[in-house]
């Protein structure tokens, strides 16, 4: 698959205003069954700060938390919450979208950065952590979970698990996402990574998306992949910008029968590994309608494997990802 040609065009980043009248045209991303499988398509997130700004993508009248997502769900069949990746969400928080969204609406959840090796802001733990954090730990800004003792670890995964509960059990979670950091490669410790997940995770749904080319070199990846499928968790096959150190290959597979994700990061190169760059500008990439296409034909693959298969757009620029979602769900429509 051509990935672009990875230098920045206006056509990529022509602002909101142009973004909305692409838009305009494609009212719902309702569910499509193709080819035998269920594809829903819908963004990583939907409370982000540029998404929030006026005329950009919610209706004047959308100005709590709840009528966000009751309008985002309105128009999208599913969402990843990434939020849970910067602070573990309480359980009183999940039962509200459990409230708020229509019955067969899914989440897919993003783990908790400690859950992943990235590193944490302190400030953002809960405070059961944060005060059995000892002292020399509490006053840094951020810290990672080897810094941690194993009981404050376990306590990590076992929070995160409470929270997601009760998506699970209104049957609106889609799956909890392990997107492990780029520093993480395969070694033969993967195994028992992968088992501890299992473990701590129980039966809920999960899937993983690495974030280093290691992992798909064709020498590693039937072996990652049976890995992967030991444990019952599913493989994200996901684009990401070329010509970079962590640039991924596009390898599509099936590891879980139930389910495949695709996720869709924009092809933003020169910002991608860049620590100093804000989330919002290494996303800030509209995909062009030729780009989009690329991906139908191995969705629709996909959807031929797997009973359903989620397409997340996280080019959270604005109305960047909502408007590509939009658009993708009526190509793959097209195709039904």
């Amino acid at each position: 698959m051509d990935t672009g040609d990875p230098t920045m065009t206006a056509g990529h980043d022509p602002g909101p205003a142009l973004a909305a009248k692409r838009a305009d045209a494609h009212v719902v991303a309702k569910p499509t069954r193709v080819a035998g499988g269920e594809i829903r398509v819908g963004t990583a997130g939907w409370t982000d700060r540029t998404l929030l700004a006026r005329g950009v993508f919610y209706p004047t009248d959308a100005t709590t938390p709840e009528a966000r997502l009751r309008y985002y769900a309105s128009r999208f069949p599913m969402v990843e919450a990434d939020m849970g990746f910067y602070a573990i969400p309480d359980r009183a928080l999940t039962e509200r979208w459990v409230e708020r969204t229509p019955g067969d609406f899914l989440f897919n959840v993003k783990a908790h950065a400690l859950m992943t090796g990235h590193a944490t802001d302190v400030a953002r733990l809960p405070r059961s952590i944060r005060d059995a954090i000892q002292e020399g730990l509490r006053d840094r800004p951020r810290v990672y979970a080897k810094d941690l003792p194993q009981d404050m670890r376990e306590e990590v995964w076992r929070l995160f698990r409470d929270a997601v509960e009760p998506l699970d059990a209104a049957g609106k979670l889609g799956a909890i996402l392990l997107q492990f950091a780029p520093w993480i490669r395969p070694t033969k410790g993967t195994p028992t990574m992968l088992r501890v997940a299992r473990e701590r995770l129980g039966d809920l749904p999960i899937a993983v998306e690495f974030r280093h080319p290691s992992w798909l070199d064709p020498r590693m990846r039937e072996r990652v992949w049976a890995q992967l499928r030991e444990q019952g968790m599913t493989y994200v096959v996901a684009d990401t910008p070329p010509g970079t150190p962590t640039s991924l290959p596009i390898v599509p597979a099936i590891t879980t029968p139930d389910l495949a994700i695709v996720r869709l990061h924009g092809r933003r190169s020169e910002l991608w590994g860049a620590r100093e760059t804000t989330v919002a500008e290494k996303y800030r990439y509209l995909y062009d309608r030729a780009e989009l296409e690329e991906w139908v034909t191995p969705i629709i693959e996909l959807a031929e494997q797997a009973e359903r298969v989620h397409v997340v757009f996280n080019n959270c620029y604005a109305n960047y990802g909502t408007t590509n979602a939009l658009e993708m769900a009526e190509l793959l429509a097209a195709r039904a």
